[in-house]
This record gives structure tokens, C-alpha cells and sequence, in this order.
């Protein structure tokens, strides 16, 4: 039996493994980074432990240092989670020769799997040589052979972009997962993402528990799924159970994996097998009514599944709450989480809690809210709706991308595919400002000023506010009258510090208004306050390049220097952050006056990267 066991992870999976752990009655171990001392899931469990000496990025993946933690602090089981080491079976193998259980697979049926490059060989698929790459093979993917999360993944239409790509995917790979290896395979433009849930045990068992939908998708990393997987036909869907049943027992396949595919044409391809929890376990655990850690616990100690696994009921959709800005190329953003809170009737997984901070070294995902209801329909309105009415205080997050995608007609009909966000992005990141958003921000700053500090007995011009809204500024006009604040076209029926009540046209609207310094929340909506008078000193030349993120400026395009000529849309540097490169590319074509990054240099948001001017 189980009594202790050691989570080789962070963040929201390191929290969700306790949160089972407590329920059975066994005793948890966390491991942090220094970044991460203050972190919640090494509060939420029994005991702590820092792994000393590496760089916080790189701090997951030190196998040595997690074993020697799990022994010091006398643990007698490893859970990998998800990402870092949960695939790496070198790992595996160090947990289970210093005696200890390992929550997973065999390291052979890893090393089989977790290698992209094995697993197609062992289904029967070849990848593509990557020298042999031809015009007629456009487009392709290139891939990293190990890991997942969208990391070391790169399109590539032109044939001319693969050299870079596979510069770049290689990079982003070993940071991720500490392995450079890729691949090259045709890239399917306009197919589902799905893929089958198994559990398999010692004793022969193995469910195959449903299917999931993941087809909407960001950077090649899953944004919003759901359980079953709707529209699928019995034949298709038997098929899909067959691929995974045939992956299980190619490899004697032990515990939670996921084998999944690419559906086109009315076909399932095999892409990979995940031998690990996927992050979006939590819609089939709400679909069967499992706890799918609870079962990889029990598969561990020896116990035999059922012969037959539960029933599923009804339909359940996740949304993963990104702290990342869609509408400047996904930028992920850092800061205080100052209020975190979902609507009751969700579900809500996250690993960060009031007054944490997202830093710059790790995936910028802030929770999973996951909604369960009789139907997809109904599924899909609870969450859009929870999602709408969450308190995210803090950092830009994709929340309004999310809303709008759960309510989008093609996704609502179930017609969505992986190039959902390729065609819909710009008009879901779209920003009009509501108008009375903007005025109730005013008004509740403008709030425990002296009553009469603003009127006079003659008219006078209106008081003036600013702010900026996704990346636009937008002014507010209102007055101090001798009955209070007003505002033309709008009756204010109440204003103070923390709420706003507004009516027109016999309609009243009323909203709560929270401010955290300069940053402001009006409902669901996140404004900056800015000065009056905006800064003369402020002004950048036109073609400035600054850094959307903090990062590290990782890689220059070669042989650039100033007074270079530069081609719209050319890339120039490249930075990276949390463990995802980002390109900054010259806005127009024309002359590079100015180069102010170095590689290796450390950036932070607004800083000067490089002038272009344009010719």
C-alpha cells in the first residue's frame, strides 16, 4: 500500500494529485524551484522539498534531484503528472531502482511511446526524412519526438521555412522536455483532434473510457475540450477504440494513457500515444464519474480493474484559462493574481490562489474550468456562462476568447476542426469597447471626491478619464452636478468606490467595479487607468520593436546588423518564455536603424528591441 507519495511536478496538477491523495488517506510530498517557494502546491502539500541548483526552468527535469528528495523525505511512490519527466523513461527507471512505486506505464512501454518517431513505427506509419521533404509533400509538421503541449511543433508551408523550423522546434524541445530529437509528417489542414482515455491493469483489463474532442487549439496546444467527442459515427468511434486497444497491447500497456488521433475524411490517423494523464482528464472523469489519479493509485498497488468500466452520463466541456494576450500572438502575460473565483456548478482546477504570481519561467495556464450537463448544449452554456461571470483579477487572460468560441455557430454545431483559430481568430479577439464599462470605471474613481469639489454654478467642461482597453485607449467624459455625478444619455442611479448602478432608457444596469492600482476590473472587464495627460517624453520612433513579454532574447537572424535591409514580416529575433519561442518580425520592409537586443539578454515588457524604418 501506498502511504507517501511524491508529486514530481507543480502548478494545477501537482494540486489535483493531493487533492486525491488527501482523499485516500495518503501523505503527499511536494518538490519546488526557487521560484516556486512560495507556490501553491507546495503549500497544499504534507511536506516541501527544494530542488537545489538548477535554473528554474530547468529545475522539473533533474530526475536525480526528485529521487533524492523522494528518499529524503521518505517517500515510498512517484507521480510524474503531466509534461516534464512524466514521459521520459530514464526517469522511470531511477524512480523504480532506488525502490521506489512508479505511477505509470514500464519504462519500456515509455521509451516505445513516448518516442513520437517508435510509436508511428510501431502502429505501422513512417515520418518523413526530413532531407527527402519535396514541394509535393507541403504542408508538413515538424515535430518534437518527445513531450507535447504544442511545444516543438512548427508548420511549414514553404519549402524554404523548414530549415528554421526545424532550428527553432529543436531549440524549443530540448528546453522543454531535454531532448532536441524531431520528426517531419504531412500536416492534415482541416481535421479533428481525437483521441480515446485507457486504463489498463495488471491483470489483462483495459477500458477504453470514451472519446475527446480537442480540435480547438492554439500554438498546436489545446484550449477548449470536451467529452464524447460530438458527431462521431459507431463505426468511426469503433475504430478509434481498435487504434487504442491496439497501442495498449503493442506495448503491455499499464495505468491512464491516451492514444490520440487525427480524424479526417471519416478516418482516424494515429498521431501519438500520451503515456501519462492528459491535462484534460477532468471531462472524462465528470463524463464516467471516475477519479482517474484515484484509479492510476489503485492500478499501482496491484488492484484489478472491473471488467467493465461505469457509464458515461451526459456531456462535459473544459476551458483552459490561459494568462496570454490572443490578440498580439498569444504573448503570455505575468503578474499578482489578486482575486480568482468561478460561479458555483463548475469546476474549477487551477494551482494559483489570491495573491500568487504568474512568473516567466513556466506554462502560463491559470486553471481548467470544466462544466458537466445532460446535454452538450447545456454544457456548453454553463461554462460560457461561469466563464463570463468568473472574478479574474490579475493578468490579461484569454477568458473573452473563450466565451465567444463556446458560443460560436460552428462550434455550438460541432463543425470546429484544428484550424478553428486560423479562421475565426481575429474576429473572436475583436474589442469594442462597451461605453458604459468605460463610464462606470469613471465613476467609481471619481467617487469620495468632495460633492460639490467639481461643480460649478456655470456650465463647465466635463471631467475627462482615461484608459486603455486591449491595447487601445478610449476617453470618458462625465460631470459633477449639484444632484452627483452624471453622465449625458446615461441616469447614474448610484456610484461608489465599488459599485455602479446605470440606467437608459428605463433599463438599469448595474456593475461591480474593483481597482488594484492602475489596473481596474468593471465585471469581466479589464481596463488601465492612464494619465490625464499623457508623458511628451514617451513618444518611440515609428518602426519601434518592443518586447510583448518578459523572456530571454535567444536568437538573432544571422548576420543581422544595423543598417540592414528587412522585409515585412521577416523574422529578427526571437525571444523565449516560459519554455515557448516567440518571433518578433520587422513590422514593414525597409532599413534596421536600430539594434538594441543581445542574445542571452534578459527583457521585460515595452522594452526596446530594434527600430526599422521603412523605406
Amino acid at each position: 500500500m501506498i502511504q507517501t507519495l511524491l508529486v514530481a511536478n507543480r502548478g494545477e496538477i501537482a494540486c489535483r494529485i493531493v487533492r486525491t491523495c488527501r482523499e485516500l488517506g495518503i501523505r503527499t510530498v511536494a518538490v519546488y524551484s526557487d521560484a516556486d517557494q512560495n507556490a501553491l502546491h507546495a503549500r497544499v502539500a504534507d511536506t516541501a522539498v527544494r530542488l537545489p541548483g538548477a535554473a528554474p526552468a530547468d529545475t522539473y527535469l533533474r530526475g536525480d534531484l526528485i529521487v533524492k528528495a523522494a528518499l529524503a523525505a521518505g517517500a515510498d511512490a512517484v507521480h510524474p503528472g503531466y509534461g516534464f519527466l512524466s514521459e521520459n523513461p530514464d526517469f522511470a527507471r531511477a524512480v523504480l531502482d532506488a525502490g521506489l512505486t512508479w505511477i505509470g506505464p514500464s519504462p519500456e512501454a515509455i521509451e516505445t511511446m513516448a518516442s513520437k518517431t517508435r510509436a508511428k513505427d510501431l502502429m505501422g506509419l513512417v515520418p518523413l526524412a526530413e532531407y527527402k521533404v519535396t514541394e509535393a509533400d507541403l504542408p508538413v509538421l515538424v515535430k518534437a519526438a518527445a513531450g507535447g503541449g504544442g511545444r516543438g511543433m512548427r508548420i511549414v508551408r514553404r519549402l524554404e521555412e523548414l530549415g528554421a523550423a526545424l532550428r527553432a522546434a529543436r531549440a524549443e524541445a530540448l528546453s522543454a522536455f531535454g531532448d532536441g530529437e524531431v520528426f517531419v509528417e504531412p500536416y492534415l489542414e482541416h481535421g479533428r483532434h481525437v483521441e480515446v482515455q485507457v486504463l489498463a491493469d495488471t491483470h489483462g483489463t483495459i477500458w477504453t473510457l470514451g472519446t475527446r474532442d480537442c480540435s480547438l487549439q492554439r500554438r498546436h496546444q489545446k484550449v477548449i475540450e470536451e467529452a464524447p467527442a460530438p458527431g462521431l459515427s459507431e463505426g468511426l468511434t469503433e475504430s478509434l477504440y481498435a487504434l487504442a486497444v491496439q497501442a495498449v497491447c503493442a506495448v503491455g500497456y499499464v495505468g491512464a494513457g491516451t492514444v490520440e488521433c487525427l480524424v479526417a475524411d471519416g478516418r482516424a490517423h494515429f498521431l501519438e500515444m500520451n503515456t501519462r494523464l492528459q491535462v484534460e482528464h477532468p471531462v472524462t472523469e465528470e463524463l464516467f464519474g471516475l477519479d482517474l489519479v484515484a484509479e492510476q493509485l489503485r492500478i499501482a498497488e496491484g488492484h484489478a480493474l472491473p471488467e467493465e468500466p461505469p457509464r458515461a452520463r451526459g456531456h462535459a466541456i473544459e476551458a483552459r484559462l490561459y494568462a496570454e494576450d490572443p490578440a498580439r500572438d498569444w504573448a503570455p502575460q505575468t503578474g499578482t493574481v489578486h482575486h480568482l473565483a468561478v460561479p458555483s456548478g463548475v469546476r474549477l482546477d487551477t494551482g494559483y490562489t489570491d495573491g500568487d504570481t504568474i512568473g516567466v519561467h513556466y506554462d502560463p495556464m491559470l486553471a481548467k474550468v470544466v462544466a458537466h450537463a445532460p446535454t452538450r448544449a447545456e454544457a456548453i452554456r454553463t461554462l460560457a456562462g461561469a466563464l463570463e461571470r468568473a472574478d479574474l483579477h490579475g493578468p490579461a487572460t484569454n477568458r473573452d476568447l473563450l466565451v465567444r468560441s463556446l458560443r460560436h455557430e460552428e462550434f455550438t454545431d460541432g463543425r470546429m476542426d484544428t484550424g478553428f483559430y486560423d479562421r475565426h481568430l481575429g474576429q473572436l479577439t475583436e474589442s469594442a469597447p462597451d461605453p458604459l464599462t468605460l463610464l462606470a470605471a469613471a465613476l467609481a474613481d471619481a467617487h469620495g471626491r468632495s460633492r460639490f469639489g467639481g461643480w460649478r454654478n456655470l456650465p463647465s467642461q466635463p471631467q475627462v478619464k482615461r484608459y486603455r482597453l486591449a491595447g487601445h485607449e478610449h476617453e470618458v467624459r462625465y460631470r459633477h452636478t449639484r444632484e452627483g455625478l452624471a453622465a449625458d444619455g446615461v441616469r447614474v442611479v448610484h456610484a461608489d468606490a465599488r459599485a455602479v448602478v446605470l440606467e437608459v432608457d428605463g433599463v438599469q444596469r448595474t456593475f461591480s467595479v474593483t481597482r488594484y492600482g492602475d489596473e481596474i476590473h468593471v465585471d469581466s472587464t479589464r481596463l488601465t487607468a492612464l494619465p490625464r495627460f499623457p508623458d511628451p517624453t514617451a513618444q518611440l520612433a515609428p518602426g519601434s520593436l518592443l518586447a510583448p513579454m518578459p523572456g530571454t532574447v535567444v536568437r538573432i537572424a544571422e548576420g543581422l546588423t544595423e543598417g540592414a535591409t528587412v522585409h515585412a514580416g521577416q523574422g529578427l529575433i526571437w525571444l523565449e518564455a516560459m519554455k515557448m519561442q516567440h518571433q518578433i518580425s520587422a513590422p514593414v520592409t525597409g532599413t534596421l536603424t536600430a539594434l538594441h537586443a543581445r542574445t542571452g539578454q534578459q527583457v521585460e515588457p515595452g522594452m526596446l528591441l530594434a527600430v526599422v524604418q521603412e523605406s
